[in-house]
């Protein structure tokens, strides 16, 4: 009975051990990702601010007390509409005065002019009587001298004439100063003086309020140094804002300005680019999250980077397919377009396959049938 016993178990063993041996090779456990097809994009990110294309700061050239403002921060306002006005009573005045001395000047002038004539006849009366030897020559030359005396007074009252004349019209410009019009359609963006304050125009002009143009607007995107010789003006562009996330707006790269800006020890680089603003969704200093396109393809088949391993010496690559079954082989294939995440496929894979983007894992019994979705 024991030897009976010590048989059965070995024949057990023997069974056992065959069927091990015979049975298949258990399905590797990896981490895969579909081929999938869909528009590619390699772009460069950055950070933007959204500003008006066109913005003015609306000073004033006369100095007085600020009489009135008939607009308010919001307002659409239209080229030479009246935005606010200085109190013009001072400069009235002083263009009066400037006026009453003019007038002064120009009666002295017509006054000048008669002398002036009544001493050309003298002058001539004495050369003539000087001809005929009856008279003096210390009465010619007396004559002479008050005749180029009042030319010379004359010439004098003119200029001054002139410069009264001068100070009317600077006077006239002024007074036109106080009142403060739209030098473009726009928007008010903030008032900056307020009504009843006195504004000091001597030495540069006080800003009233502020003026911007939002039916288009350009965007400052900061490029960092190691993106900035990856692009170039006419590269397409398109940026997202906080508050319409799933918006896209689109425009084409105008220039990179030349001179860089620090941020944090940062190198960054300005560029700007414009897009219509009929809808007046975009506002001055919005953020914009920017990408500017370096190469897009559309509807390409593309896989994870993970995926692709060393390319070979033809630029080719080797990766690993997983069949429906579970098992895995090799296929080579050829990339394009390449983005920060995945690869565009031109040869080597369909639609569908699944493609390994990890090694084994060591402990099949952590993680079975693993698939990441693309």
């Amino acid at each position: 009975m024991r030897n009976g016993v010590l048989l059965l178990m070995l024949l057990a063993g023997i069974v056992w051990a065959a069927k091990a041996w015979l049975s298949e090779k258990p399905v590797p456990q990896v981490l895969t990702a579909f081929v999938t097809q869909g528009d590619l994009e390699n772009v460069v990110l950055a950070s933007g601010i959204v500003q008006a294309l066109r913005q003015v700061d609306v000073g004033a050239q006369a100095s007085g007390q600020l009489k009135l403002i008939t607009v308010e921060a919001g307002d659409r306002v239209a080229k030479g509409q009246l935005l606010a006005e200085i109190d013009p009573e001072l400069i009235q005045n002083e263009l009066k005065a400037s006026l009453a001395s003019l007038d002064g000047n120009l009666a002295q002038k017509q006054a000048k002019e008669a002398q002036l004539k009544q001493a050309g006849l003298e002058l001539e009366r004495q050369r003539r009587m000087w001809r005929e030897q009856s008279t003096s020559q210390k009465e010619l030359l007396a004559a002479e001298t008050s005749y180029q005396t009042l030319q010379a007074e004359l010439a004098a009252l003119l200029a001054q004439i002139r410069q009264s004349q001068f100070q009317v019209d600077k006077n006239r410009t002024t007074l036109a100063y106080t009142r403060i019009v739209a030098p473009m359609a726009g928007e008010v963006l903030e008032i900056v003086t307020q009504q009843g304050q006195t504004v000091i125009a001597t030495q540069q002009a006080p800003v009233i309020l502020k003026l911007a143009d939002l039916s288009q607007v350009t965007i400052r995107a900061q490029v960092s140094e190691a993106d900035i010789i990856r692009i170039k003006p006419g590269l397409p562009v398109y940026f997202t804002v906080l508050g319409a996330p799933d918006k896209r707006f689109s425009g084409k790269l105008r220039t990179i300005l030349p001179t860089p800006e620090k941020i944090n020890g940062a190198v960054f680089y300005k560029a700007l680019f414009d897009v219509p603003n009929p809808e007046g969704l975009l506002r001055v200093e919005m953020t914009a999250e920017v990408g500017i396109v370096l190469a897009q393809v559309k509807q390409a088949l593309s896989i994870p980077l993970a995926a692709l391993g060393v390319p070979g010496k033809d630029g080719r690559y080797t990766v690993q397919v997983q069949a429906a079954d579970g098992k895995l082989s090799s296929r080579t294939i050829r990339v394009g377009l390449k983005t920060t995440t995945r690869a565009q496929v031109l040869v080597g894979l369909k639609p569908g396959e699944k493609v390994v983007t990890s090694s084994a894992l060591t402990n099949p019994a952590e993680s079975v049938g693993v698939v990441m979705a693309p």
